[in-house]
């Protein structure tokens, strides 16, 4: 059955959001689907986004039934407006930033670690069921409003941050597929889905608003993590097309560091009050302030906010303690801390205090999104010109301009947005970057520019290319001697290099390589944002941590053929990159027609002839 929508699902480490066009029109009317979600007990709501935190209720709300939406689970978790308010008082039953953790390699994601560091008696969740339970309420959502149209029947693409590697995106794809999503639905980095928002707002007037060797600057900074991308402005057969140059590493740096750093301007504010806060009173702090920075950084929102906690403990015995804060001193303590003045050669700080560190998600130690900024534009060829003549990058012709897209909640604060264009324009000697966003759009511009990036893979328009962001490579163990306590040295050979568009296939011009069958192997991936020289082969004997990173091991039994006891097949790489952006690596042998697949997301082998 042929799609009737296109759809747009906007992920969002702290709101997730659907966007929908109808697929029959020649024009694009790109609509919100209103979300219901519970606000308080037994009390529903119809909201434009559904907040991307889960409660885990105790067993007398369970028993209760008061936090079940109509014909769902006593037992699930609860998600959205409700569970975002309740964090204050329930930090160790709430579950925030589980799509952060999905990109987080130094934990199981399958496992139930969420919440973080609750105690035995909370039930937990993995981050991977974490995001399937909020895209299974948007997938529930759009049932309710559209029942005649199956959410498995539609056109679907759902964002992610650009700098999600190929493990992070089928985590991410597996939540989405358990939610009902279908199986060729579409994942569409977030800074893109940004950029296709402005073109569909702008129709064919992009052309006149940037010019051959532009390059837009995307700075999407979310609740959780700020995603850097740059797109140049190029032309081909006369015509003006975008391609995306270069994205960031992930950055846990957002809206939710604010939100700490003004729990603990709060922190000390109460100790002046004579109240010390003890370590659940520290994290409910956390999340009344997310709600006071929201409110007094919105263009109409309070000129002060009222922190108010309540008395858990010796020092603290019943009813509540509160403080005020004001709009100025929120913006204050986060334009500065967040937007400071830097060089253009600015990079951030990443040393550490101590030694040991604490089990958890990878925050930045550098919270200045400005220094990151600047390392991100030097790391990819832009040079600072006090003639404010050097365009991004430095082989674009010199009358180019940067233009400015700004995504993210954040920036629905002026004072941030004024600061980090000043800022640029600084670095270019006082010419003025122009801003391409609207500060209207911010909230909605990913979940929208995905729903139109899908209405034009049918209708056709502009499309953004670059394909994939990192460098993948396979480890291969180096044969020789062994030595007693020190394993074999392993080389890295580049199995699909930086750019490999979606829906090619690459033949791996490397030498014969030993498979091992038939018995427990481990398979070492890496990746890399660093070597963008590499080509498809290129084999490295040696690199400096920062060039490759590991992305997964895969431990598994590749068959072997029935009566075969050989321990290894010489084979040969092949890799292909779905349309659907699904990375696969294939060995084929080189005696006879078999051949076996590793993929990132199934986990599984694959011997046909």
């Amino acid at each position: 059955m042929a799609s009737q929508y296109s759809i747009g699902v906007d992920l969002g480490t702290t709101n997730s959001l659907l966007a929908y066009a109808r697929l029959d029109v020649e024009q694009p009317q790109i609509q919100f689907l209103e979300l219901e979600q519970l606000i308080a007990p037994h009390q529903r709501e119809l909201r434009s986004s559904l907040p991307s935190f889960l409660y885990l209720p105790d067993d007398t709300e369970i028993a209760g039934g008061a936090l079940a939406l109509p014909g769902a689970n006593p037992r699930d978790p609860v998600i959205g407006s409700y569970a975002r308010q309740i964090s204050a008082e329930q930090p160790e039953r709430t579950i925030a930033a589980a799509k952060s953790w999905l990109s987080y390699a130094r934990v199981d994601r399958r496992s139930a670690i969420l919440p973080w560091g609750a105690g035995p008696e909370i039930p937990k969740l993995s981050p991977v069921e974490a995001s399937r339970a909020v895209l299974e309420q948007l997938v529930n959502a759009w049932h309710g409003r559209f029942p005649e149209a199956r959410f498995s029947e539609q056109l679907v693409t759902l964002t992610v941050p650009a700098s999600f590697d190929v493990v992070a995106r089928e985590l991410t794809r597996e939540a989405a597929l358990a939610a009902g999503f279908p199986d060729s639905f579409i994942l569409l980095e977030e800074p893109q889905a940004a950029v296709y928002h402005w073109l569909q707002a702008r129709g064919e007037a992009w052309r006149k608003t940037v010019g051959e060797g532009d390059t837009i600057l995307v700075v999407d900074v979310g609740g959780g993590t700020t995603d850097l991308t740059l797109v140049r402005v190029e032309q081909e057969a006369g015509e003006l097309v975008l391609r995306r140059l270069a994205v960031g590493d992930h950055l846990l740096v957002g809206g939710d560091n604010m939100d700490v750093a003004l729990a603990h301007y709060a922190a000390a504010r109460f100790k002046e009050k004579g109240h010390k806060l003890n370590a659940w009173q520290a994290v409910a702090l956390w999340h009344a302030c997310r709600r006071a920075k929201e409110s007094l950084l919105s263009e109409d929102g309070k000129a002060t906010e009222t922190i108010a906690l309540l008395g858990r403990g010796s020092r603290l015995v019943g009813g509540t303690v509160t403080i005020e804060v004001t709009r100025d001193e929120v913006h204050r303590l986060l334009v500065d801390g967040f937007m400071p003045v830097c060089d253009a050669d600015a990079r951030p700080d990443r040393s550490q205090v101590s030694g040991f560190q604490e089990l958890g998600l990878p925050y930045e130690a550098d919270t200045a999104i400005t220094r990151h900024v600047a390392a991100f534009l030097t790391d990819n060829g832009w040079e600072s010109s006090k003639a404010a003549t050097t365009a991004l990058p430095s082989e674009a012709r010199t009358e180019a301009r940067m233009h400015l897209l700004l995504n993210g909640g954040v920036f629905k604060a002026a004072q941030l947005r004024e600061r980090l264009g000043e800022v640029i324009t600084q670095w270019q000697a006082g010419q003025a970057v122009p801003t391409l966003s609207r500060s209207a759009d911010l909230d909605q511009a990913v979940a929208g520019g995905a729903a139109f990036y899908g209405w034009t893979k049918q209708h056709g328009g502009v499309r953004i290319r670059g394909g994939t962001t990192r460098g993948y490579y396979i480890g291969i163990e180096t044969a020789g001697l062994a030595v007693p306590g020190m394993p074999r040295p392993l080389q890295a050979v580049c199995v699909a290099p930086q750019g490999m568009e979606e829906g090619t296939s690459l033949d791996v011009p490397a030498r014969e390589v030993g498979l091992v069958v038939g018995k427990p192997a481990k398979f070492r991936f890496f990746s890399s944002t660093q070597r963008k020289p590499d080509r498809v082969g290129t084999t490295l004997r040696g690199w400096d941590d920062d060039e490759l990173s590991e992305t997964a091991t895969l431990e598994l039994v590749l068959p072997a053929e029935d009566g075969v006891t050989e321990d290894f097949v010489p084979v040969r790489f092949h890799s292909r990159l779905s349309e659907l952006g699904v990375f696969e690596l294939w060995c084929h042998s080189t005696r006879d027609g078999r051949r076996w697949k590793l993929e990132f997301n199934v986990r599984e082998a694959a011997d046909e002839s």
